[in-house]
């Protein structure tokens, strides 16, 4: 059994373009056999069979501005991660100062964004294309849904900003984000407890951060959360919370609200 080794946000560093890991790396095209608890319980299966990647993924993600060599507040970052560790892919972690972006980091990426990931030794950025890359690439476990799925509570993000930007209560922006939630928890009763049903999918780590965000953020500026009248969504949002996937790649609270902050306060 080859043995890879794997980089988590709780213990990446911030890199310099000198500086590497050195990784204790599987041959080419290695067989990897890992075994995970979650996994176990919610897929039903002992072992899972992965092609590993020949070295590990080298990803871009913003760094948290509160805690040194912690993961920071970008949703579209841990969806990335989110689809890494589901699919028991090795990372390497490199965390950006985006208050001091290095020179290393725009010279991968000029526009400066992140989610940024090594693949083929091609640096890509987007969180969509990245995840739909590393869903063809790496099928095993498979975590598509079906495209009629692709889009449930895709509007929920865009409201809630909305909501959370308004300083006028009469607006009608709290009621379209309730609505929202109110069409997402009539969907989780009739097809849940997730998207795709009973398993987890790139739809999931796509909505879930953004319900994180939405759930500190709004509890913070606005004293609110999702009313106890909508108990699917809360059960879904305690649910994806809950992934230890999840767990070990969530920004820190203070983060989120440090990176709402601007927006709320114009």
């Amino acid at each position: 059994m080859s043995t890879t080794a794997r980089i988590h946000p709780a213990a990446s560093t911030v890199l310099s373009s000198t500086i590497k890991h050195h990784l204790l790396r599987p041959p080419p095209n290695a067989v990897v056999f890992r075994t995970n608890p979650n996994f176990v319980r919610r897929r039903g299966t002992i072992r899972t069979l992965t092609v590993a990647a020949a070295a590990p993924f080298e990803v871009c993600a913003k760094a948290s501005v509160t805690v040194p060599n912690k993961l920071g507040d970008c949703p579209f970052c841990q969806r990335v991660l989110l689809t890494l560790e589901e699919k028991h892919l090795p990372y390497d972690l490199k965390l950006v100062d985006f208050g001091n972006k290095p020179e290393w980091f725009l010279k991968i990426n000029p526009e400066g964004k992140v989610p940024v990931i090594n693949l083929d030794e091609k640096w890509v950025a987007d969180s969509d294309v990245i995840t739909q890359v590393l869903e063809e690439k790496y099928p095993d476990p498979p975590l598509a849904a079906p495209p009629e799925k692709a889009s449930v509570g895709s509007k929920i993000f865009s409201t809630f900003i909305g909501f959370l930007k308004s300083k006028d209560p009469k607006d009608g922006t709290e009621q379209a984000l309730l609505n929202e939630l109110s069409a997402f928890n009539d969907y989780l009763k009739e097809n849940g407890p997730f998207i795709n049903g009973k398993e987890v999918s790139a739809v999931d780590f796509s909505l879930g951060p953004k319900l994180y965000h939405l759930e500190i953020a709004l509890g913070h500026f606005k004293d609110w959360s999702v009313p106890d009248s909508l108990p699917y969504v809360k059960s879904y949002m305690k649910s994806i919370f809950s992934l230890d996937s999840f767990v070990k790649t969530s920004a820190l609270k203070e983060d989120v609200i440090l990176g709402w902050r601007p927006k709320v306060l114009g």
